[in-house]
């Protein structure tokens, strides 16, 4: 398993691959043809949202224990949304809470970052679009989901998708036992599942999704959060954990 970082560095966004706790500067392209270069501190570096999608493509109720807290019956299909690119924020930024909008909740999920351009793929070649798997607090705002219907305000807001803290590939993330999903709220943990409960298979939903709209290198699909969602408050300190990726953290902050 390797790591991918996306780090200020001499002043400039550089990505930075992770092999047992060895940093080195990625040489080329993520999305093409890149090599590990010149070592680096492991530590000490702002981090950085490690993709900045076009979109980020979400998937409401794909876990059977979060559709029965939200009192939702099980789609047939996937059930999609779009968070826009303008809602993401890196590990340590704030979550912002939008003055007048009411219950905002934390949705813990295991994010696919898509690595190559994908329209119409057959499930069974899936795993040759995943550059690898991250960590996406699918922030909504809740009264106004309800208010709305529609997901689209709910989910958009400014600092509604942080990501991070970076992309791991090579992980077993569609064996029966998946990766595990945790949320924290202030070191309690509310959310516990894994990616082998998701109702729709990781390669599932990237055939489905990419049979309605091309993804493109950097983009994720967020596959949706297991039950144990609950408010933010000002003050909060809220965690995202995926096994082999890590902990993605953000301070929860009032509207300026």
């Amino acid at each position: 398993m390797t790591r991918v970082f996306r780090i200020a560095h001499n002043g400039e966004p550089r990505h930075v691959i992770e092999a047992s706790g060895v940093w080195r500067l990625l040489e080329g392209d993520l999305f093409g043809p890149f090599r590990p270069g010149e070592e680096i501190a492991s530590t000490g570096h702002r981090l950085l949202a490690p993709v900045l999608p076009s979109k980020i493509v979400a998937v409401g109720l794909n876990y059977k224990d979060h559709a029965a807290e939200q009192h939702k019956p099980l789609p047939a299909e996937p059930m999609i949304f779009i968070k826009p690119s303008t809602s993401v924020i890196g590990p340590g930024d704030a979550i912002v809470l939008p003055a007048g909008a009411g219950r905002v909740d934390h949705e813990a999920e295991a994010g696919i970052v898509i690595g190559r351009r994908a329209s119409r793929v057959p499930e069974d070649q899936a795993r040759d679009y995943i550059l690898g798997i991250t960590c996406v607090n699918d922030v909504t705002a809740r009264d106004l989901q309800r208010k709305d219907v529609q997901y689209t305000r709910a989910k958009g807001f400014d600092t509604f998708a942080p990501v991070g803290p970076c992309i791991a590939t090579g992980l077993d993330y569609d064996a029966a036992r998946g990766l595990a999903v945790e949320g924290f709220v202030n070191g309690t943990r509310r959310q516990a599942s894994s990616t082998g409960a998701l109702i729709f298979s990781i390669h599932r939903l990237v055939a489905f999704i990419s049979s309605v709209m091309t993804l493109l290198p950097g983009d994720i699909i967020s596959t949706g959060t297991p039950a144990g969602i609950g408010p933010l408050s000002v003050g909060d300190i809220v965690t995202v954990r995926i096994e082999g990726v890590g902990d993605l953290t953000n301070p929860v902050a009032g509207a300026a």
